[in-house]
């Protein structure tokens, strides 16, 4: 596919460039400096060596029309954004080169490169990592302990680099504003006060202009625009575990972490162990695993069935939803299934009430499916006995889909990364010459389609699109913080 040879051919000019400079080592900057804009296989390619001299740098400028790119103040502050936000792709960004790409048409008629970067800005292809909130995470630090914690406020501690006259931190807490956080100098390195809420923050130092990762965190992303980050999770939950003093590993396995029995490592502590974690708002269920034997917290009273006829161990961040099934009063035994348990139909039993079925759930922000099953068998149409279409339900939503048109259309889905690409199940209101919905989006970037009457189309009214795995475009939407 020609998405495969894309990406190969990427890869291919990513090893190239790499090895040219552990090739050219430290002679790099005796050479004259690198600048070239090459046109090939529908992609522009923009190399530049980091040490071009200004007055050529705005020469190359000019002579391809690239002021959009800003070049000039990338060069000082080395964050991408910008570039990211016009389509370029960051194939490589370290302190000897530039190399940057872009996909455009084929255009092979058009031989001015500046009309095909014209021509591929307007039919502008954003490739980009969304920015999805984590289910859980855990700090990992090595050589010095986490950060301290009190009345919400974390003490960020650098290490170390009591030779930098001025160190500032900077991170998405502050917008990445590298002035606003001066950090204080102590007898073993520098330290800054900062208010966060529980969940995942990236951030970086600042040491006399020079920006670095905390070298004593070994978590460290790459934010898919060129700039690897540190990364700290604000915890909000400690998982404790009494007594078996005499096993020699504890693990900890969850829903939130796909049942992974080997990420998770508890540590000794009193007379028990323990780990801090963070966990995003909705239900989570875990076990813990002592010298590879599974069991449930014996210490948690709340527990669901699982599949091995035991139970998993609960715990809730948030405030519940209650589920209602009206009736059905005669019922011996009724299940809630959905998207938000994968459908189990063993897990979450309801109680019978005066009126109907309930059940408390706590879920997170998002788009869900559900139904329930009555005695074993799924809700159906009292006069057809077709199975019933899932419920949908809609936990803060943020963003609102509109499509103009389709007058005559009986039915129109939204179906996106956002609501597991469902074909049939969230289905659009009409309101006056507009189809409607409503739903929950998180930061970063999100594909989707509309389905009229079993057809599948992109936006109309979204310009910006991107191929999928079918040989067809997708609409694509950035969803800001």
């Amino acid at each position: 596919m020609e998405i495969k040879q894309t990406i190969s051919f990427l890869s291919l000019l990513r090893r190239f460039v790499l090895l040219l400079l552990l090739l050219i080592g430290s002679n790099l900057y005796a050479q004259p400096p690198v600048k070239s804009f090459v046109v090939k296989k529908g992609y522009i390619y923009i190399t530049l060596s980091k040490n071009i001299p200004l007055n050529e740098l705005e020469t190359f400028i000019r002579n391809y029309s690239l002021e959009e790119l800003d070049l000039k103040n990338f060069f000082k502050s080395s964050r991408p954004d910008s570039l990211i936000k016009l389509g370029w792709n960051i194939v490589l960004n370290n302190g000897e080169m530039l190399v940057l790409s872009k996909s455009m048409e084929p255009a092979e008629q058009l031989m001015d490169p500046v009309e095909k970067i014209l021509l591929a800005q307007k039919h502008l292809q954003n490739w980009g990592v969304s920015n999805k909130e984590p289910l859980y995470g855990y700090n990992r630090f090595k050589r010095k302990y986490s950060f301290a914690v009190k009345d919400s406020a974390v003490t960020f501690f650098m290490k170390g680099n009591l030779q930098a006259k001025q160190v500032m931190l900077a991170g998405t807490f502050n917008n990445w504003n590298p002035d606003a956080l001066p950090m204080i100098k102590t007898d073993s390195g520098w330290i800054a006060f900062v208010k966060l809420g529980a969940g995942k923050h990236y951030y970086k130092f600042i040491a006399d202009g020079k920006w670095t990762i905390d070298k004593d965190n070994e978590l460290v992303e790459n934010d898919g625009k060129g700039n690897d980050n540190s990364v700290y999770y604000k915890t909000n939950f400690v998982f404790a575990l009494k007594g078996y003093t005499a096993t020699k590993q504890m693990m900890l396995a969850g829903s939130f972490n796909n049942w992974n029995p080997d990420e998770i490592a508890m540590e000794r502590w009193g007379e028990g162990w323990q780990k801090q974690v963070y966990l995003s708002n909705g239900t989570h269920t875990y076990r813990f695993i002592a010298d590879g034997e599974w069991f449930t917290d014996p210490f948690n009273p709340d527990q669901y069935p699982n599949e091995f006829s035991e139970t998993n161990a609960v715990v809730c961040i948030g405030q519940p939803f209650v589920f209602f099934l009206k009736g059905n009063l005669t019922a011996k035994k009724v299940m809630l299934k959905g998207s938000f348990n994968q459908w189990k139909n063993y897990e979450l039993q309801m109680k019978r009430t005066d009126s109907g079925w309930i059940f408390p759930y706590v879920l997170g922000h998002g788009n869900y499916e559900y139904t329930y099953e009555v005695d074993g068998n799924d809700l159906t149409d009292t006069l057809t006995r077709k199975k019933l279409p899932n419920a949908t339900l809609v936990i803060a939503p943020n963003q609102t889909f509109r499509l103009k048109g389709y007058e005559k259309a009986k039915k129109v889905f939204l179906a996106g990364d956002f609501n597991n690409w469902s074909p049939g199940g969230f289905p659009m209101r009409r309101e006056g010459d507009m189809w409607i919905i409503d739903q929950h989006l998180l930061p970063g970037k999100h594909v989707y389609k509309f389905v009229v009457d079993g057809k599948w189309i992109v936006d109309p009214a979204n310009e910006l699109r991107e191929p999928n795995e079918f040989g067809e475009e997708n609409s694509v939407l950035w969803k800001e913080e």
